[in-house]
C-alpha cells in the first residue's frame, strides 16, 4: 500500500511517515472517559479527533483494531494518592453499587458519543474486568527491581528506573529537578520519593472498591489500566496511543515507563495528543462555573449557551481546528459552525440535483479531491479538508444558478470521490442538523424563557404548573443558582 501518511510523533516532537509495525492490522489505543458523570465538551473532542484517525485509516485500507478504554475504577488524579475515590464516593452518596454508578455513566457516555457519530471501538475493555492483567505486569515490574512493596501499596521506583531508562521521555521532565522539588503528600511517607507513583494501594477499610492481591485487599493505579490493556489486546509493542495533552504527564509518562519496566520495550511507536477546549482561554472546571455537558449543549440547557446546539454542530466545530491547536468555545463560534455544516449539507444535497452537459467550464474538482488527501495525510488537518469542501460548495452554487456548467465526469468526481467519502466517511458528519432534538431542545428553552418569567413576576401558580405539567411527560425541571436545568426521567 501507498503511504503519505504524516502523523505528529509527540515522542519525537515532529512529523513522522506512518509506517505500522509488522502485523495483520493497526494497533490504535486511546485513553477513554472515568465515568463517574456526564460527558463534557472535553470528551468529545478526543473522540471526534481518534475517531477521524480511525476512520481515514480504515478508508486507506488499513485493518485497524481500535481499544478505547473505559476506566471505572474510580481512580482520582495522581493515583487516589489523597481524597475518596470519585465512584465511590457518588455510590455511597446515592446508595448505589459502584458499578451501577460506572454503569449508569456508561451508557450516557455511549449515548452522547452516538449522536456525535463516533464509531464504537473494536474494543471497549473496563478497567475492573482486567484486575488480574494488571497484578501481573505489576509483578513483572517488581522482579525486574523497578518497584517496591510498602504496607501492602506497590510503588513504581522512579530514582532506579531512571539509572537504566530514562523517565520523561514524552514530557521532557527532568527527574532531577522532579525528586528535588516534588513536595511531599499528606500521607504518603511509605514511599521512597514523593514522585514515585502508585502501581497498586492497599484499601482502608471504607474504601467500597477492592480486590485481592498477593500484596493486600486493594485496588490497581490509575496509570496501570491502560499499560495492561493496551498490551493484552494490542502486544507489548503497537501503532498509535492517543488521548488529551492533559493525559501526557504524568499518566502516558508512567505508561511508558511502566511498560519499559516490565518488557525492556518502548509500548508505542506513534504518540498523539489532541490539544484542549477552552471558555474564554479558560480550562473547563466545575469550580469555574463553565462546565458543561454535551446534553447541556444538545439541549441549550446552561446559563452560558444561548440555545441548543445539534450533536453535528458540536463535531463540525471541533473538526474545524487542526486537533494539536487549542479551541475556544464561544456561542458565536458554535453559531459560525452552524451556519457552515448547514452550507455544506444543503450543497452536498443540491450536488445531487445537478445535471451535468456536454460541453462545460473546467472546475479542477480532481484538485480538490488531491488537496484533501494532502490536508489529511499531513496529520489528519481536517479544517483544510473543510476549506476545499467550501470550494467544493462554491462551485455546486455556481452551477445550481446557471452561473456555470459541469462535465459528468467532473460531477461523478465531485460527488463520489469528494463529496461521500469526506463529508460522510472521513469526517464522519450526517445530515441531521433538523433533527427532532434538536427542535425539543429548542422548544424546551423556550419554555423555561416562559417559566422564568412567571418565576420573575411571582406568578408561581403559573411556575408550578409548567413544571408539574412537564413531570407528567417524563420532564424534570430544577431551579438552582446557576438557572433552570431540565432532563428526562
Amino acid at each position: 500500500m501507498e503511504n503519505n501518511l504524516l502523523i505528529y510523533n509527540t515522542l519525537t516532537r515532529q512529523k513522522e511517515l506512518f509506517r505500522p509495525i509488522n502485523a495483520p492490522y493497526v494497533g490504535m489505543y486511546v485513553c477513554g472517559p472515568t465515568v463517574y458523570g456526564d460527558a463534557h465538551l472535553g470528551h468529545a473532542r478526543p473522540a471526534i479527533t481518534f475517531d477521524l484517525v480511525f476512520r481515514y485509516l480504515k478508508h486507506l485500507g488499513y485493518k485497524v483494531r481500535y481499544v478505547r478504554n473505559i476506566t471505572d475504577v474510580g481512580h482520582l488524579e495522581h493515583d487516589a494518592d489523597e481524597g475518596e475515590d470519585k465512584i465511590a464516593k457518588k455510590a455511597r452518596l446515592e446508595n448505589l453499587e459502584p458499578m451501577e454508578v460506572a454503569q449508569y455513566y456508561t451508557n450516557r457516555y455511549h449515548t452522547s458519543m452516538d449522536k456525535l457519530n463516533v464509531l464504537r471501538p473494536s474494543i471497549e475493555p473496563h478497567a475492573s474486568g482486567h484486575i488480574i492483567e494488571q497484578i501481573d505486569m505489576v509483578k513483572k515490574i517488581i522482579d525486574n527491581g523497578f518497584a517496591y512493596v510498602e504496607n501492602g501499596s506497590v510503588y513504581f521506583d522512579i530514582e532506579k528506573y531512571s539509572k537504566k531508562y530514562k523517565y520523561g521521555v514524552l514530557s521532557g521532565r527532568n527527574v532531577e529537578e522532579m525528586l528535588n522539588t516534588t513536595r511531599e503528600l499528606n500521607g504518603q511517607e511509605e514511599k521512597h520519593n514523593p514522585v514515585d507513583f502508585a502501581l497498586w494501594k492497599k484499601a482502608e477499610p471504607k474504601h467500597i472498591m477492592r480486590w485481592p492481591s498477593p500484596w493486600s485487599d486493594g485496588f490497581p493505579g490509575w496509570h496501570a489500566e491502560c499499560s495492561a490493556m493496551g498490551c493484552k489486546y494490542l502486544g507489548e509493542t503497537f501503532d498509535i496511543h492517543g488521548g488529551g495533552m492533559d493525559l501526557m504527564f504524568p499518566h502516558h509518562e508512567s505508561e511508558i515507563a511502566q511498560s519499559m519496566a516490565a518488557f525492556g520495550k518502548a509500548p508505542v511507536h506513534y504518540w498523539m495528543h489532541n490539544n484542549m477546549i477552552t471558555i474564554n482561554g479558560q480550562k473547563m472546571g466545575k469550580s469555574l462555573g463553565n462546565a458543561m455537558s454535551l446534553e447541556d449543549f444538545f439541549a441549550g440547557n446552561h446559563p452560558l449557551l444561548k440555545r441548543a446546539y445539534s450533536p453535528m454542530t458540536i463535531r463540525f466545530f471541533i473538526l474545524q481546528a487542526q486537533y494539536r491547536s487549542t479551541l475556544d468555545f464561544s456561542n458565536e463560534a458554535l453559531e459560525a459552525a452552524e451556519k457552515g455544516y448547514r452550507r455544506l449539507m444543503e450543497a452536498v444535497k443540491t450536488a445531487d440535483t445537478l445535471v451535468a452537459t456536454e460541453t462545460a467550464d473546467k472546475h479542477g474538482v480532481q484538485k480538490l479531491v488531491d488537496a484533501c488527501y494532502d490536508a489529511m495525510n499531513d496529520d489528519f488537518n481536517s479544517p483544510i479538508v473543510i476549506a476545499n469542501l467550501f470550494e467544493a460548495t462554491r462551485i455546486i452554487n455556481s452551477v445550481k444558478n446557471g452561473q456555470a456548467t459541469i462535465c459528468a465526469e467532473e460531477l461523478d468526481i465531485l460527488v463520489n470521490k469528494l463529496l461521500k467519502p469526506f463529508v460522510f466517511d472521513i469526517l464522519g458528519l450526517l445530515d441531521t442538523d433538523s433533527s427532532d432534538e434538536t427542535v425539543v431542545g429548542g422548544l424546551m428553552q423556550t419554555i423555561i424563557d416562559i417559566r422564568k418569567e412567571a418565576r420573575a413576576k411571582k406568578d408561581w401558580a403559573t411556575s408550578d404548573l409548567i413544571r408539574d405539567k412537564l413531570a407528567a411527560i417524563g420532564i424534570e425541571v430544577k431551579d438552582g443558582k446557576d438557572g433552570t436545568t431540565w432532563r428526562k426521567i
